[in-house]
């Protein structure tokens, strides 16, 4: 039996922290996970962290916290995958939960677009930092002999971040032609060489209590779909989640929209957790509650199903080759997420110098994390407003 680096307890509690302070969205916590759990502490192979990163991209749901399942599910099974998840996602739970509660006493949060002035830029420099190693790791180093050895991984980099600058959402064909292309290219497997074979494919005064059963049904279902249906990271499910909940069945206005997806920014943990803050401005704690389980509940079974047959059928060749090709196709399509983000976030000089100095910050000074940084950011953009 191989030897565990971690306890059950150990993975449990870095994700409980990792969803207390981990800012920055999925872009960022992708990159956290990669630095503390492979580079720092040595918990998790290279090959097992591209493995989990390639099947929560193939799987729907939010993109950090299908990782984590995963990462959780790699040593301790359903148990681990379970724990993880609900450590990960728990803690930016229960601050949605709070700020709903704040939001309805008093009619908005027009001090938190305020804050996000300045921590938005600081989101972007953390991202940027996070996605420039992550691309380093999995798809070359930047130089003319590295870039020429993968030049095809480097083709689906580029070209997985001018589609999602483009239409703004990842696209899974893309990420499975390009591993298709590269297993092909690479290590053809015995059934693409032999056609007549049998092909294998993968293929209170808060508002609290106040809740209505029909409605809570509704948004059971909506955010379920939602859940089931959407791919990428946090990004991705905003359109979606504006569709449904504004014009759809006008549960929210465009202002509270704005506002929900601020706190989903401010907050740390996975973005998709705004849709707690929206349950709860729609329909109380229940609200919040089931739409966060209706999210989140997909992806766990897609990873904790998934996960099993993945991991042993990756140790082939061909595969490996398949997911080498996704890969790059992710990074890429994560790059193109940041690009996206920066044109929201950096609206002016002071917060493109915000952006820049938080990356370099990152860079040169060890001791200052992220959630330094953030706090930091908040007040600067608060002063920056009001001056």
């Amino acid at each position: 039996m191989e030897h565990k680096k971690y306890t059950l307890k150990d993975i449990t509690l870095y994700f409980l922290k990792l969803g207390t302070w981990g800012f920055g969205g999925p872009v960022a916590l992708v990159g956290y996970m990669h630095r503390d759990l492979v580079e720092q502490k040595a918990w998790l192979t290279e090959e097992e962290y591209k493995e989990g990163l390639a099947l929560a991209q193939l799987a729907p749901g939010p993109l950090a916290a299908q990782l984590g399942i995963y990462i959780g599910f790699v040593h301790y099974g359903l148990l681990g995958a379970t724990l993880t998840g609900l450590a990960f996602v728990l803690p930016s739970f229960i601050m949605v939960v709070l700020l709903g509660m704040v939001y309805q006493l008093y009619s908005g949060l027009s001090w938190m677009r305020d804050v996000f002035y300045g921590v938005g830029a600081a989101v972007i420099g953390i991202i940027s930092i996070s996605a420039y190693k992550l691309t380093l790791k999995s798809v070359g180093k930047l130089h003319l002999s590295a870039i020429k050895a993968n030049w095809l991984l480097w083709m689906f980099y580029l070209v997985a971040i001018a589609i999602t600058v483009i239409t703004e959402q990842e696209q899974i064909l893309l990420f499975i032609g390009c591993g298709l292309i590269y297993m092909v290219v690479k290590v053809p497997p015995m059934w693409f060489k032999k056609p007549n074979a049998m092909s294998i494919f993968l293929v209170t005064g808060f508002g609290f209590w106040n809740y209505s059963k029909d409605t809570l049904t509704e948004i059971g279902l909506f955010f379920l779909k939602a859940g089931a249906f959407v791919f990428g990271s946090g990004l991705a499910i905003v359109p979606f989640l504006h569709s449904g909940v504004v014009n759809e069945y006008h549960w929210l206005n465009e202002s509270q929209f704005v506002d929900a997806v601020a706190v989903a920014m401010i907050t740390p943990g996975p973005v998709v957790i705004t849709v707690g803050f929206i349950g709860y401005l729609v329909n109380g704690f229940p609200g919040a509650g089931v739409a966060a389980l209706a999210t989140f509940l997909p992806c766990f079974l897609f990873t904790v199903v998934l996960a099993p047959s993945f991991k042993k059928i990756a140790k082939n060749a061909s595969i490996k080759a398949f997911v080498d090709g996704i890969t790059a196709a992710v990074i890429g399509a994560l790059v193109g997420s940041v690009i996206v983000i920066a044109t929201r976030s950096i609206v002016d000089i002071p917060t493109s110098l915000l952006a820049v100095a938080t990356g370099i910050s990152l860079i040169y000074i060890k001791r200052l994390q992220e959630p330094h940084l953030i706090a930091i950011a908040a007040l600067l953009g608060i002063l920056i407003k009001y001056i």
